[in-house]
């Protein structure tokens, strides 16, 4: 027979053996722990608003005078020397710049020998009119010789009359190479300077009439329809939040500029010392609201399968669902969706990259500013 003898353990290796076996069932139960236990990726959304009647729409521009000039000198020459500088305030009467007169003085000589010799001219054929005519009435010369005296003493007054008005154009376009402003405004461009020879009526400065403000926008053809002459808006500035004056739509042009395919639209504004020329306004205006928008972040938007979605929260089950969405236009604040959401849809505003469908989300306590249907910005 064969006998079986009892192997003893040394109590140090059944230590080990069950420290290791009882790690083994720890490993597992925190394995089944991580299997079981749910991952919440907190979110934030926007929640879409029911939509308004109207809608807000903007645009921004430059605050200029209602009324720009351009002087320029009335007769042709070198400038010899400019006046005013750009900011300059001007008077009537002010001189801008000056022309070398030289030309013009010599002009003057001419046309004064002119009218002296025509001035004589008128003495000699009146001497010999008279004369004429004293020899008809004494039947001493015929007719015809003393009509043709007649006729070149008109002749001669007619000379002088032309010399005279020679004279006084020639003195005038003396007066002419002075430039002066002809009304109250300021300095608003430089176009030629000193040693610069101008053409008569080339622009050399641009003023600024004192008075009414008005900024000029530009609009696409899709709002022009919602601009008409009266309509009230609201200009804000952005050199001061706090400044917002009620203007009014002075001007529409009557076609689209042939490169930008926008409409020129002038808006004036009240007197205020704050409003400065050349500052940046926005005008907004409120618009019907024919085609409902809405606006939501750019962060919202995702594509999948090559076409536009967002990721829109399932409030009961607290999950992200893919939804499609047709992108109406780009703003500089965000998108506008002509289709795909409705009143009470909350989106998915950031992280949409990390987004899966059924994928369970944690809620803010506190939602983001609603997004209300509508509004556009641009």
């Amino acid at each position: 027979m064969i006998s079986l003898k009892t192997v003893k353990l040394p109590s140090v290796v059944i230590f080990a053996l069950f420290g290791a076996a009882t790690l083994a069932l720890s490993g597992c139960s925190d394995e089944k722990k991580e299997e079981t236990k749910e991952i919440l990726r907190p979110v934030k959304v926007v929640e879409i608003a029911k939509a308004g009647d109207t809608r807000a729409i903007d645009y921004s521009g430059a605050v200029k005078s209602r009324v720009e000039m351009n002087l320029g000198f009335r007769v042709a020459g070198k400038i010899t020397e400019r006046l005013v500088n750009i900011g300059d305030r001007v008077k009537p009467g002010d001189l801008v710049a000056r022309m070398d007169p030289t030309d013009y003085e010599l002009a003057v000589k001419t046309a004064e020998a002119n009218l002296a010799a025509a001035e004589k001219g008128v003495a000699t054929a009146d001497l010999a009119n008279k004369r004429a005519r004293q020899l008809f009435d004494k039947s001493v010369t015929a007719k015809s010789q003393m009509e043709q005296a007649s006729l070149s003493y008109d002749q001669a007054v007619s000379t002088r009359d032309a010399a005279a008005s020679s004279l006084d154009q020639t003195k005038n376009q003396v007066t002419y190479t002075e430039l002066r402003a002809d009304q109250a405004g300021i300095v608003t461009a430089i176009s030629a300077d000193a040693g610069t020879v101008v053409a008569a009526g080339t622009p050399v400065a641009a003023v600024a009439l004192d008075g009414e403000k008005e900024v000029q926008i530009a609009v696409p053809e899709n709002d022009i329809a919602e601009f008409k002459p009266a309509k009230a808006v609201k200009a804000s500035f952005w050199s001061d939040s706090k400044l917002v004056l009620d203007g009014k739509v002075r001007e529409v042009s009557g076609s689209a500029d042939a490169q930008s395919r926008t409409f020129a639209v002038r808006v004036s504004l009240p007197n205020d010392d704050r409003v400065l020329l050349g500052m940046t306004a926005t005008i907004e205006a409120e618009v019907s609201n024919a085609k409902t928008h809405v606006a939501i972040p750019l962060a919202a938007l995702a594509e999948r399968d090559g076409k536009k979605i967002v990721w829109v929260v399932d409030r009961d089950a607290q999950t992200v669902h893919a939804r499609d969405i047709t992108v109406g236009d780009f703003t500089g604040n965000g998108v506008n969706v002509s289709d795909g959401l409705k009143t009470g849809d909350l989106v998915v505003s950031a992280g949409t990259q990390f987004m899966t469908e059924n994928l369970k989300v944690k809620l803010p306590d506190q939602q983001s500013a609603s997004v209300e249907t509508g509004d556009i910005i641009r």
